[in-house]
């Protein structure tokens, strides 16, 4: 199952994009974006749809693909807890940077 597995969809290789739930359709893009390899990937909002324990699973799978991996994740995100596991922040406001941060994650897992 590779990268479904990963994200919790093994099994659902036969099914329609349109048979799934939004949560699972994100985490199908997931997938797709990993599959080659890339050295570096851009997510917006990777885990906006997804409920707090999937998003963390998600979320580290994302990372250990990525960053754990030796490539690069520029993630757009909302979500305090999700940028909490980031080595890098930047916060922008009406498109100006206002906040440029490198730190250590605070939660195990990796780092974007």
């Amino acid at each position: 199952a590779g990268w479904l597995g990963h994200l919790g969809l093994a099994g659902t290789e036969g099914r329609r994009l349109g048979q799934m739930s939004g949560g699972q359709v994100q985490r199908i893009a997931i997938a797709r974006s990993q599959v080659t390899g890339p050295a570096v990937t851009f997510a917006d909002e990777p885990t906006g749809a997804l409920d707090q324990a999937t998003s963390s699973e998600v979320l580290g799978a994302l990372l250990h693909a990525t960053v754990g991996r030796g490539r690069t994740l520029v993630m757009v995100t909302h979500d305090e807890a999700v940028a909490a596991r980031c080595s890098r922040i930047v916060r922008l406001r009406d498109g100006q940077v206002v906040h440029d941060t490198a730190w250590q994650p605070a939660v195990h897992g990796g780092a974007a």
